[in-house]
């Protein structure tokens, strides 16, 4: 592939499927590491490429007293549930497959297992 089809892919990437730009990012980096590192070829490229526009949003987050708002609202098992994912950052699923024997109080520790 020379320089300019790259270019014309990212650009495609950007214009006609309106990706993200870390997307088009991606996209020339893995370019990048197919040619050096599997290729073992030398690329030198200068992309003029269309950039894909940033995005301009920021994700909407709760601020601690609504999460505590939240929390005192709720009681028993879901109380729980929404304190261990608030404290500890783990995912839904991972939260609802705990066991018991997955925690350990002496050394302030919980047990993560994956079914994979």
């Amino acid at each position: 592939m020379s320089g300019r089809e790259i270019e014309e892919f990212l650009t495609h990437l950007a214009v006609e499927e309106n990706v993200a730009a870390s997307t088009q990012n991606q996209a020339l980096n893995a370019i990048l590491f197919l040619y050096k590192e599997v290729l073992k070829q030398e690329l030198d490229l200068q992309v003029d490429a269309v950039r894909a526009k940033r995005s301009k949003y920021l994700p909407t987050v709760l601020t601690k007293e609504e999460v505590l708002s939240i929390i005192n609202n709720l009681s028993g098992v879901y109380q729980l549930v929404v304190k261990l994912l608030y404290g500890t950052g783990l995912r839904q699923t991972e939260c609802l497959q705990l066991r018991v024997k997955d925690l350990d109080f002496a050394q302030k520790q919980l047990i993560v297992r994956s079914n994979f």
